[in-house]
């Protein structure tokens, strides 16, 4: 990492693109993620608003000795600022937003940092949808050149699979575009590897014929935890693919700003999708349903609705994360989950998830990426608040405890867009994955410029 004269960045970058430098006042607004507990603090700050600017930002960036870390929203921004950012130029994409959809071809092109809401609301009218994540507001190219664990994972796989083509800004400035015939080891190291490859534009992507689904969520008191977390485990062991689903464990603050079914309270949640018929639906979800849930909204809705089923928060806010991968939920396990989070206990840990996988997700996609399956049966994932430093700490500790409490089912892998700290590349791909990453990555940035949230190849000097 070099620190550079802040006057020499300046030099370099004004007048290229939309520029945020320290001290300026639009700066610290520039440079702040979506996951608002990270304090990243770059040489500068670009907003292009064009291809050409993001190419011509590229070459004045290498130029001056920069490196350049593409960042559309920020929600895994805590990875990404894990060595310091002195010598980084953070690229932000907002400029560049737009969705158009092709339904007779069931595809979609997606520029820059369009977000899953944008896609869906476009696609929808048409009786299609994405492999999308379970947030409106999360930008859909990096999701997607990180696997992409969707909520119809279980019937169709990573979202990575579905991209057919990616534009690329690379290392040395060029536009490329990369698919199954042209750049191919290009297209197969960006799904998975993303960021560590070039500054993706644009991408497109193939749309499934989902005008609605079965969807909702079930609500209980944390009291009724052993009972729910007990008959969810047993529940998913035996499920088609059809149902992707998940739990969480959840505590909320007293606070204004929450609906008065959730604020000051413990709660167990399980939410998902079931691609099946009405009557289908209804028959699978009844052993769930004899627990008596107080809330439960699984209906037929339609596929715009899909995305607000998980209720994850649509404004920024400031949390620390954890996360692994488990194999298969047998008594112990589900003991061991509830003996740090069920009734009674005080974790500190603000939500506590498991989201099923398995069944397509598990399965490597014959013409797929870097990345395109995930081993494991469940994904844990802890998030706590962390409004200043010190519940920071905290909740790095609460999350870590959860973590550490099912250290027995934890496999050796993680998910990319999962994981919110700086991990060894080899939890995520595999030696020989690893070994043609570092090649491409070789070829297309063989001085190191682009800085990813997860590295995938050593530094070069």
């Amino acid at each position: 990492m070099t620190t550079l004269d802040p006057a020499t960045t300046a030099s370099a970058l004004r007048g290229v693109c939309e520029i945020h430098l320290p001290g300026d006042p639009g700066y610290d607004a520039a440079r702040r993620p979506w996951n608002l507990s990270v304090d990243q603090r770059p040489a500068a700050v670009a907003v292009p608003a064009t291809t050409q600017e993001v190419q011509d930002l590229v070459v004045a960036a290498a130029a001056a000795g920069l490196r350049v870390a593409p960042q559309n929203a920020g929600h895994g921004a805590a990875a990404l600022a894990a060595d310091g950012l002195d010598d980084v130029v953070v690229v932000r994409l907002s400029g560049l937003s737009d969705v158009s959809v092709d339904p007779d071809a069931r595809t979609a092109r997606i520029a820059g940092a369009t977000t899953w809401g944008q896609v869906v609301a476009e696609s929808s009218p048409h009786g299609l949808t994405a492999l999308h994540g379970s947030s409106p507001s999360v930008a859909a190219i990096g999701y997607l050149l990180g696997g992409g664990i969707s909520c119809y994972g279980r019937t169709h796989g990573l979202a990575a699979n579905s991209l057919r083509g990616i534009d690329v800004v690379t290392a040395d400035g060029a536009l490329r575009h990369a698919d199954a015939t042209e750049h191919a080891d290009l297209f197969w190291a960006l799904r998975g590897a993303g960021a560590n490859l070039g500054v993706v534009v644009a991408a497109e992507i193939d749309l499934i014929a989902q005008p609605d689904a079965h969807a909702g969520m079930m609500m209980w008191d944390r009291e009724h935890a052993p009972a729910v977390v007990a008959t969810w485990a047993s529940w998913t062991r035996d499920l088609p693919e059809s149902v992707t689903s998940s739990l969480r464990i959840m505590a909320f603050p007293p606070a204004p700003e929450l609906p008065p079914f959730l604020s000051g309270r413990d709660l167990v949640v399980v939410d998902g999708v079931t691609l099946e018929d009405d009557d289908e639906a209804t028959g699978l979800l009844e052993p769930l349903r004899a627990l008596e849930p107080e809330l439960d909204t699984f209906a037929r809705i339609p596929a715009l609705g899909v995305l607000d089923v998980h209720m994850d928060p649509p404004e920024p806010v400031p949390g620390i994360g954890d996360h692994a991968m488990l194999g298969p939920l047998e008594d112990d396990a589900v003991a061991a989950f509830l003996g740090v989070l069920g009734p009674g206990t005080r974790s500190g840990v603000t939500i506590a998830e498991l989201r099923h996988l398995g069944g397509a997700l598990a399965r490597p996609h014959a013409a797929g990426g870097a990345l395109s399956a995930v081993p494991g049966d469940y994904a844990l994932l802890c998030l706590a608040m962390a409004p200043d430093a010190e519940a920071a700490a905290a909740g790095r500790a609460a999350a870590a405890d959860v973590i550490r409490a099912m250290a027995p089912w934890t496999l050796p892998t993680r998910i990319p867009t999962f994981t919110e700290a700086r991990s060894d590349p080899a939890t995520m791909f595999d030696a020989a994955a690893r070994e043609r990453l570092t090649g491409v990555r070789d070829t297309f940035d063989p001085q190191r410029r682009l800085v990813a949230n997860h590295p995938v190849a050593a530094e070069r000097p």
